[in-house]
C-alpha cells in the first residue's frame, strides 16, 4: 500500500467533529435514554427518586439492531408499569437524533436500536483520519501498575507468565488511552532466601568460589543444596538467620554477594521479557529491598493509629471484617515475635510509597487470585491507617492458574515446574513445524523469523483470550492451530487484509466516502465503531480478553465480507475504494490491538 501518511491522519481544522467533541455511538444512546428518563419525571410518569445505571449492550445478532437495553425491565417494579409499556414511553420520550435510524420493542420489554447509515459512516471517518482510531482519551490519571514480581536465585517459570503478559497488555491499554502509567516489578529480592545462599556460599571454600564465574543455574543449585542444609542442620539455619541480619545491618561482604545474586537474576529475567516483548527494565524493579528502611515507619504509623496489638509475641492488626470460619478475627502480621517483618508490611510499605510520593490515583496489583484475601487485608489496613491518600484506589486484579489437561497446575513429565525459556522455545520448536507444513517452498530463515513470532504470540493470545479470573487448560495443539480464537488465525487475516492492500499499489481510496450496503461490510464497519468500548473496559477491568474476543470477532467478520464482497474485482470504483478503506481501518485496528496485547506481526504466513 503507497499512500501519503497525511492522508490518514489529516487534521479538521474548524470540523464540528474533533475528538473531544465526539460521543461513541454507544454514548450516544446512553445519553439519549437518561434524557427520556429526566422527561418521564418530570411529567410524573415515573417516580423522582428512581434511580438506575443504563445498560447498553451490543446486540449478537443484528437482525435485531446494533444495541438493546433491558432498562424497561429493570425499572418496572420501581414504575409500576408494564415493561413494554415502559418502553413505548422511554422510546417516545427521548429526542429526536439523526443518528439512530429506529428503536423497536422486543420480547418481554427489551428496547433495540438501529443505527443510521450516515451516523456509521461519520463514525468510520472519524476513525480513518485519526492515529488513535477515534478512541476517546480519558482525564489522564497517574497509574502504578505491579506486575511480573519473579523472586530472584531462580529461573521465571510458567507461575510468572500471567502476571507478566496480562499486566502488561493493561499498562499498554493504559498508555494508549493517556494515562500516565508507571510499571513497578516488586522482585522477592530480600529475606531467608539470601541467608541461605549467603550462608551455602561461606561454606564454599574460598579456591571454589573463584574459579566459579557464577550464572544462574550456579545459585538454582545453591539454593536448593542451601534449603537441604537448612532444613536438617539447625546450625546452619542459626547462621542464615544471623547473616540476613548481617545484610540488612549493610555488611560490606553480604552485599557484595548479594548484588551479585540479584545481576544474575535480573539479567535472566530481562531476557524472557525481552523474548515475551513485556516491557519491563531493570528501572522498573522496586524490589523488597527498596522499602526496607520504610518497615520500621510503617510499624510506628500503625502503632500511632493504636491499631497494633501484641498476639504471642507477634505485632498484628485486628480488624472486625475480617475472621476466619469460627467467627474469630484474623490478624494481619505486621511484626514476628523477634522482629522480623512479613509480606503484609513491604507491602503496606510500597502502597504508602506508590501513593505518596508516585502520587498514584490508581494502583493495581496482578498477582494469582490465591492472595486475594492478603490483599484485602493489606488494603483495609492502609486506608485505616491513612497510609494512602484519600483519592488514591489499590485494585487487586487477580488471575487464575494455567493447568495441564488433568486440571492441575501446569508441569514438567518428571513434576518439575515449567521454566519459561523452555515454554517459549518449545511453542517455537511447534510452531516452525506447522509452517513448514504450510508453506514448504519458504526458506529456511523466512520460516525460522514466521516461527519466532507465531510461537510467541500464541503462548501469550492463548493466555491474554481467556478470563483472567479463570484457570485454563495448556494445550500446545490449540494454540498453534490456524482455526478458532488463536494467534495463528488472527495474524493469517491481518496478514491477508495487507496482501489486499498491497496489491490495490497506488489506488488512492482515502478521500472516497464509505458506502457499505452488503450486510458483510455493514457488520464489518459496525464492529470496528465499537473498538473505542472495548479498549476502554480493558483499562477499566485489566481484562485483556475483552480485546481479544473483539479482534476475534473482527477477523471473522473480515473473513465473511471476503468471502461475500469483491474488493479488487470490483467493477464499480466508488464501492472499490469504500471497501479498500474499510479493509484499511480494520488491518489499523487489528494491529493497534496487536500492539496494546504485546504481539508481533509478520508480513506474509
Amino acid at each position: 500500500m503507497k499512500l501519503v501518511k497525511s492522508r490518514f491522519y489529516r487534521t479538521i481544522a474548524g470540523n464540528a467533529l474533533r475528538r473531544e467533541q465526539i460521543q461513541s455511538m454507544k454514548q450516544h444512546i446512553i445519553q439519549q435514554l437518561r434524557n427520556a428518563l429526566d422527561t418521564l419525571i418530570v411529567e410524573a410518569k415515573l417516580p423522582q427518586d428512581i434511580q438506575t445505571n443504563i445498560q447498553l449492550d451490543t446486540t449478537k445478532d443484528k437482525v435485531h439492531g446494533d444495541f438493546a437495553t433491558n432498562l424497561a425491565m429493570v425499572l418496572a417494579k420501581s414504575a409500576q408499569a408494564n415493561p413494554r409499556q415502559l418502553a413505548q414511553m422511554i422510546i417516545e420520550a427521548m429526542p429526536p437524533s439523526n443518528k439512530i435510524a429506529k428503536a423497536e420493542i422486543a420480547g418481554p420489554g427489551f428496547i433495540n436500536f438501529f443505527v443510521a447509515n450516515d451516523a456509521l459512516y461519520a463514525q468510520l471517518e472519524q476513525a480513518f483520519v485519526d492515529k488513535k482510531l477515534n478512541v476517546s482519551l480519558p482525564k489522564p490519571e497517574t497509574i502504578v501498575v505491579d506486575y511480573s514480581s519473579p523472586n530472584l536465585a531462580k529461573e521465571m517459570h510458567v507461575g510468572h507468565l500471567r502476571s507478566s503478559i496480562i499486566g502488561d497488555a493493561v499498562v499498554r491499554s493504559l498508555e494508549f488511552l493517556g494515562h500516565h502509567v508507571i510499571r513497578q516489578n516488586h522482585v522477592g529480592d530480600w529475606g531467608t532466601q539470601f541467608g541461605m545462599l549467603l550462608a551455602y556460599m561461606e561454606e564454599l571454600s574460598e579456591s571454589t568460589q573463584q574459579q566459579k564465574n557464577l550464572e544462574l543455574k550456579d545459585l538454582e543449585a545453591f539454593y536448593r543444596e542451601a534449603k537441604t542444609r537448612f532444613d536438617t542442620s539447625a546450625e546452619f539455619a542459626t547462621r542464615s538467620r544471623e547473616l540476613v541480619v548481617s545484610l540488612q545491618s549493610q555488611d560490606a561482604y553480604c552485599l557484595k554477594l548479594w548484588q551479585q545474586f540479584k545481576a544474575i537474576s535480573l539479567q535472566h529475567c530481562q531476557e524472557v521479557y525481552q523474548a515475551l516483548q513485556v516491557q519491563l527494565t531493570m528501572n522498573d524493579v522496586k524490589g523488597e529491598s527498596f522499602y526496607h528502611d520504610l518497615l520500621p515507619k510503617i510499624v510506628a504509623a500503625l502503632d500511632e493509629k493504636q491499631l497494633l496489638v501484641e498476639s504471642d509475641g507477634a505485632k498484628c492488626v485486628f480488624l472486625d471484617e475480617f475472621t476466619n470460619k469460627e467467627g474469630q478475627p484474623l490478624p494481619v502480621i505486621i511484626e514476628k515475635a523477634g522482629g522480623g517483618y512479613l509480606y503484609a508490611t513491604s507491602d503496606l510499605a510500597a502502597l504508602h510509597y506508590r501513593s505518596m510520593q508516585l502520587q498514584a490515583d490508581r494502583i493495581l496489583y496482578f498477582v494469582d487470585m490465591r492472595q486475594s484475601l492478603h490483599f484485602q487485608q493489606v488494603f483495609a489496613v492502609a486506608k485505616r491507617a491513612q497510609l494512602i491518600q484519600p483519592h488514591t484506589q489499590p485494585e487487586h486484579m487477580g488471575f487464575g492458574t494455567m493447568n495441564d489437561a488433568s486440571g492441575k497446575p501446569f508441569k514438567t513429565r518428571t513434576g518439575g515446574t515449567v521454566k519459561l525459556i523452555d515454554l517459549i522455545q518449545e511453542a517455537q520448536n511447534r510452531a516452525m513445524v506447522v509452517i513448514q507444513t504450510k508453506n514448504p517452498q519458504q526458506t529456511t530463515a523466512e520460516i525460522t523469523e514466521i516461527a519466532h513470532v507465531v510461537g510467541i504470540a500464541s503462548i501469550k493470545y492463548a493466555d491474554l483470550s481467556k478470563n483472567r479470573t479463570s484457570d485454563y487448560i495448556f494445550n500446545f495443539d490449540h494454540m498453534i492451530s490456524f482455526d478458532g480464537n488463536t494467534a495463528p488465525y488472527l495474524l493469517y487475516a491481518y496478514t491477508r487484509i495487507q496482501s489486499l492492500l498491497d496489491k490495490a499499489g497506488d489506488d488512492d481510496y482515502s478521500n472516497c466516502s464509505f458506502t457499505l450496503t452488503h450486510k458483510h461490510e455493514l457488520a464489518l464497519g459496525q464492529h470496528l465503531t465499537q473498538f473505542n468500548d472495548t479498549i476502554h473496559k480493558i483499562s477499566n477491568k485489566g481484562m485483556p480478553h475483552l480485546l481479544c474476543a473483539y479482534i476475534y470477532e473482527l477477523a471473522t467478520l473480515f473473513s465473511r465480507f471476503y468471502e461475500a464482497c469483491p474488493v479488487l474485482n470490483e467493477s464499480c470504483i466508488q464501492q472499490r475504494h469504500s471497501r479498500l478503506k474499510l479493509l484499511n481501518l480494520t488491518a489499523r485496528t487489528l494491529k493497534i490491538s496487536f500492539d496494546i496485547l504485546g504481539l508481533e506481526t509478520v508480513k506474509r504466513m
